[in-house]
């Protein structure tokens, strides 16, 4: 995927979703990174690169990721659960639509 397609993705994905305050992104050539400024003071950290396939996306709380869904070429797609999100449990692929339905399924677990 390229960074335009991931980007609209995103966007249009978290159109929908009613904790979503802000959406700051910044690219680097083939890099795409950013934050999604959520209600209750959390946030959503990105990370996408078009040339590796590194993907991260990490709900983020007082400085520590509370949930998150990653791709690297090491692990490859796995969760940080809500439980434990220190866990790297193994999940099949996901494209953005898929990841951000996830966030919004975690979103409503939380306090």
């Amino acid at each position: 995927m390229v960074i335009n397609q991931f980007l609209l993705s995103l966007l249009h994905s978290l159109s929908d979703l009613d904790f979503v305050e802000k959406v700051d992104i910044h690219t680097e050539v083939f890099i795409l990174k950013g934050r999604v400024i959520l209600k209750k003071n959390r946030f959503l950290q990105l990370y996408f690169n078009e040339m590796t396939g590194t993907t991260g996306f990490a709900l983020i709380e007082k400085d520590k990721r509370i949930w998150g869904i990653d791709y690297d070429n090491i692990r490859g797609w796995h969760l940080h659960p809500i439980e434990n999100p220190d866990v790297h449990n193994d999940i099949d692929f996901m494209n953005v639509e898929d990841i951000i339905k996830a966030l919004s399924e975690a979103w409503a677990l939380l306090p």
